[in-house]
């Protein structure tokens, strides 16, 4: 579990304006599918919970004793840390010890370079940094992890329960978060085009959550078809207007 530091100040420590946000050394740079797919998640994601977090491929600094260690998850939630306002505050990372909430929800997109780690098949190496696996169980504690393999169009959920993940059963449209009054599911379509199974969030009555696009796609035909009712009415008013005067009835 993610101890806080005991120091007496946030100034004796790196900030996320401190610590880098990439490795150019580090392997398994994201391929499109891990653009669009974190996009998608972002762009559904409408949680009942006020205040959140979303971060997608963003160093994840968790060890106040080991402050260049970090995971950067495909895509991960946080309840109860505030989003961005401005793009002054935008963040270069998320930093446990200085943002203090642990993940509620982390996401991996499988790749062959590092589906081993993702699925929890790989052991630590004596010195070096724990695997991802055992950082979101055993040090952050993240209660849901949530694995998509694009190549198998598999989805596994995984819940924290007592010490140890747990895989839970993902039947009919998805999963269901009842803390989020959302569910991940797999939904088969075309985003910016491209035809796919996709990760995607939906509602209560199992809609799928529109994008922006969406959204202002259904706004617009909403409104042409607001202004064609209009002038349908307008013609018939017209019409009715000028068989009126033929047979001599003046409405006005």
């Amino acid at each position: 579990m993610y101890n806080y530091p005991a120091v007496p100040g946030i100034d004796t420590l790196p900030t996320m304006y401190d610590l880098p946000s990439e490795d150019p050394e580090e392997m398994g740079l994201p391929d499109e599918f891990h653009d669009f797919q974190p996009k998608l998640l972002r762009e559904t994601c409408q949680p009942a919970e006020v205040d959140f977090f979303i971060g997608a491929d963003l160093n994840l600094y968790y060890d106040v004793r080991q402050t260049s260690w970090y995971k950067r998850p495909d895509w991960f939630l946080v309840l109860g840390a505030p989003a961005s306002q401005s793009q002054a505050d935008l963040r270069l990372s998320y930093v446990m010890w200085q943002e203090g909430v642990a993940p509620f929800l982390m996401v991996e997109l499988l790749s062959p370079g590092t589906e081993a780690e993702d699925l929890g098949q790989t052991l630590r190496v004596v010195g070096k940094p724990p695997t991802k696996w055992q950082v979101y169980e055993q040090i952050l504690r993240v209660p849901y992890y949530a694995i998509y393999d694009r190549y198998s169009h598999q989805f596994r959920m995984f819940c924290l329960q007592g010490a140890r993940y747990v895989e839970l059963g993902v039947s009919g449209q998805g999963f269901w978060f009842e803390e989020l009054a959302l569910g991940l599911g797999i939904w088969v379509g075309a985003y910016f085009g491209i035809d796919g199974q996709w990760l995607r969030w939906y509602d209560r009555s199992g809609s799928w959550i529109g994008t922006d696009r969406e959204q202002l796609i259904q706004a617009q035909q909403q409104a042409d078809e607001a202004s064609q009712l209009a002038n349908r009415e307008l013609e018939r008013a017209d019409l009715l207007a000028a068989k009126l005067k033929e047979l001599g009835i003046d409405m006005e």
